[in-house]
């Protein structure tokens, strides 16, 4: 269908004026009754909401933004992306000898294996895909860039992290359906740490976090989507902190994190499939931290062509560990301004703190556990300063002690 011209939205709105009617909603359905010709003499009848939306955006930004833009999504895969096309083709591949197959053979095994949906994916744009990131060659012959960047050199350049719906647990009287929050390694495909969860929130997603560094170290960069606790303060302070890239999928693409997304296929298929002990959280948790580690980070991947735990330890001597110390739990912690007032004082949820040093009339950051805010730490300039103190109101009200004399 032809776009309209702004030529032809601009006569609608002119239109809206000389309507009859008390209102602006009743003049703009007296113009939805009305035909307009566009440039080339073709007659166009459009609904009230159409020029209500047409008008609502010529008063935000006038005659600009009435033009029209090109699609957001132009050019990219809103079904499924190439990395995780790739990583579909990878597991069927094996099964062929002598490279005697096709595009279609592999696409039928892919959809009859069930790593591959149609509706995923049809036939066609399979094909299309297929040749254009050139996903049959082997990494080692292939002149494609593009098919190149899919997977990382080293292990931990970079993280994958999502969420998945779990089963129900028993939660007190009632079941509450779980949360899955995982990561997996994008060159050793390992696994550095699943954990479910009744909620999927930014208190849980950092103790996940948390467990995945001191596990398997810190990772260059963190590829995550958009969703609400992947775009929080708290992440992406601890992300500043840690020296971690943060990135995030565009928009409604969530397939472009193709390898968590196939780890939780396997996940529904392998571990979810069981007779599993559903009676609290941390039974549940138990059985999968057994399954991750011993089955899934254990066995051969047919990407890989080896263990992901073997192929994770390829890469030890490049890693960067967290040592389990307080210093680096701070890491955690979030972080808010401050102003510390005259006598040294500042507020955090409500209660008075005292500087642990002299930083009155200062802009200060403070630190804490938002969870539980027993330990405040405060920072002036990016340099730690110590741990506030609870103001002590009678303590405080004494006269210092004298001096003994001697």
């Amino acid at each position: 269908m032809k776009r309209v011209s702004v030529y032809l939205k601009l006569r609608v709105l002119g239109a809206i004026d000389s309507m009859g009617g008390n209102t602006i909603s009743s003049r703009i359905k007296e113009v939805a009754k009305l035909t307009f010709h566009d440039e080339d003499g073709v007659p166009h009848v459009f609904t009230w909401r159409t020029i209500q939306t047409w008008l609502s955006i010529y008063k935000q930004g006038g005659v600009e933004m009435l033009r029209n833009r090109p699609r957001s999504d132009k050019g990219k895969h809103r079904k499924v992306s190439p990395e995780y096309l790739r990583e579909a083709i990878e597991q069927v591949l094996p099964e062929f000898r002598n490279d005697r197959y096709n595009k279609m053979m592999i696409y039928r095994r892919c959809i009859e294996r069930g790593v591959l949906a149609k509706s995923e994916c049809s036939q066609t744009s399979f094909f299309r895909l297929v040749q254009e990131y050139d996903l049959l060659t082997p990494f080692s012959e292939t002149k494609s860039k593009r098919r190149l960047a899919f997977s990382k050199e080293y292990a931990n350049e970079m993280w994958q992290l999502d969420t998945m719906f779990g089963p129900f647990v028993k939660n007190g009287r009632s079941s509450t359906r779980t949360k899955l929050i995982a990561f997996i390694d994008d060159a050793s495909r390992i696994i550095p740490h699943a954990q479910f969860f009744f909620a999927e929130n930014t208190d849980n997603l950092i103790l996940a976090l948390r467990s995945a560094l001191y596990k398997r170290g810190v990772p260059q960069t963190l590829y995550v989507d958009n969703g609400a606790i992947y775009t929080c303060a708290e992440i992406n302070q601890i992300c500043a902190r840690l020296g971690t890239l943060l990135c995030h999928t565009p928009i409604r693409d969530g397939a472009a994190k193709g390898k968590i997304e196939r780890f939780f296929r396997t996940c529904r298929d392998q571990f979810l499939l069981r007779q599993l002990d559903l009676s609290n959280l941390d039974t549940l948790n138990q059985q999968c931290r057994r399954w991750v580690e011993e089955e899934y980070n254990a066995q051969v991947h047919s990407t890989l062509g080896m263990k992901p735990v073997d192929r994770f330890g390829m890469d030890l001597a490049r890693l960067r560990f967290l040592d389990p110390i307080d210093a680096n739990e701070e890491l955690f912690f979030f972080e808010q301004d401050r102003s510390v007032r005259k006598d040294n004082t500042f507020s955090v949820n409500s209660k008075r703190y005292e500087a642990p040093r002299d930083l009155s009339d200062r802009k200060i950051q403070v630190r804490f556990n938002r969870a539980k805010p027993t330990s405040i730490i405060v920072y002036y300039k990016g340099e730690r300063m110590g741990q506030a103190t609870e103001l002590d109101f009678l303590s405080n009200d004494r006269a210092p002690k004298k001096p003994t004399e001697q």
